[in-house]
């Protein structure tokens, strides 16, 4: 049996490391109980956590918190920040520094994506679920 995890953070830019860092030990726990399908499912998974993270730190000021659980045939992240407003997909220009990229990855990546925005206004949690 493992745990769900449950992590929350004060969102400064170190903040998507540790986030990425608890989603590796949440990973590391599942693996022993349950291997993942491929190498590269374990990758996509903090790939994902990452990029959620790091927006959580760009578009949302305050704390996010970070929770995984295993599912049947994968793993449910949910990620919850401040900000109540929807991520939205924009245009990659890779001569303005990069940028835009990552809401694009992460609808590649998962299976589901879904957005909750909370009905006083104070945040979103961001559902993706990815194979494992």
């Amino acid at each position: 049996m493992v745990d769900n995890l449950t992590a929350t953070f004060e969102g400064a830019l170190h903040d998507v490391t540790d986030a990425r860092f608890a989603a590796e030990d949440f990973l590391r726990t599942l693996a022993d109980v349950s291997p993942p399908a491929s190498p590269e499912c374990w990758n996509d998974i903090l790939l994902v956590v990452n990029e959620l993270a790091a927006n959580a730190v760009q578009y949302a000021p305050g704390p996010f918190e970070l929770r995984m659980r295993p599912t049947f045939d994968g793993v449910h992240v949910t990620l919850h920040d401040t900000n109540p407003t929807p991520p939205a997909p924009r245009p990659f220009h890779p001569n303005t520094g990069g940028g835009g990229i990552g809401w694009h990855l992460v609808h590649t990546l998962c299976h589901q994506v879904s957005v909750v925005t909370q009905a006083d206004g104070k945040g979103k949690d961001v559902h993706v679920f990815l194979p494992w």
